[in-house]
């Protein structure tokens, strides 16, 4: 789960706005972060400032390309790339340590098929990301935003459903995944009625957790005390 509190798109699809999209929380750098941020940013490290970047161009290829918003430590970023070489990766976290932890698995892994951005990952879809140019938007674990008067702040809004659509190709897939069945429910409601999209359950709700998803630690201990996980894909059909 990532430590970044997500928090919705504006509901404005004329302006697609967050009101604020994460929330920081302290952390500690390890050695290892540390020398992922010194080191592996110069290689793998993406800015926000350099706006509508060529994908292919900065990768030496064109390859499906997979966009992660809040990847944490970046465990499941790290076993996802390396399962798939011939796949591209751009994954988005503002939490310090989760970056350098990243960047340092990719140094020590030797992958180069992922890049980083330490941002805000709705600015980086809006700003950094041409139309109709990913394959999949992977949103793992966001925060629930538990009580009912925090609900606008959960970052699965009809806006974001719309800047998403936007930039999946159409056949790309909206791959969500959390392990609170009242956000899972919320979704459906969000994702069912957004217009652009097919949601690839069979029965219209959620779908078997798919194989490409890694199984997290927190995933395991959640599923020791007896607690469940919801996936939902939704594919762009225009």
């Amino acid at each position: 789960m990532s430590d970044i509190e997500q928090s919705p798109a504006d509901e404005s699809p004329r302006h697609l706005r967050t009101i604020k999209s994460f929330v920081m929380r302290a952390g500690r750098m390890t050695e290892g972060q540390q020398r992922g941020l010194e080191q592996g940013w110069p290689r793998f490290g993406l800015e926000l400032a350099d706006g509508l970047r060529d994908f292919d161009a900065v990768f030496g290829r064109r390859a499906p390309r997979t966009f992660e918003i809040g990847f944490g430590m970046g465990h499941s970023t790290l076993e996802m790339a390396a399962a798939a070489p011939e796949q591209d990766f751009i994954g988005v976290e503002v939490h310090k340590p989760g970056v350098g932890a990243l960047l340092n698995g990719l140094m020590t892994q030797h992958l180069g098929n992922v890049r980083v951005y330490s941002c805000d990952a709705l600015e980086v879809l809006r700003q950094c990301v041409a139309d109709a140019s990913l394959d999949r938007v992977l949103l793992f674990f966001p925060d629930p935003w538990h009580k009912a008067r925090h609900h606008k702040r959960r970052i699965v809004q009809p806006a974001f459903a719309e800047l998403v659509r936007q930039k999946l190709k159409v056949g790309g897939v909206l791959h969500m995944a959390t392990d609170w069945e009242p956000y899972a429910e919320y979704m459906l409601e969000v994702m069912n009625v957004a217009p652009g999209y097919r949601n690839q359950a069979a029965d219209g709700r959620c779908v078997a957790r798919p194989a490409e998803r890694p199984v997290t630690k927190f995933e395991r201990r959640g599923e020791r005390l007896g607690h469940g996980v919801w996936d939902l894909k939704f594919e762009r059909i225009d």
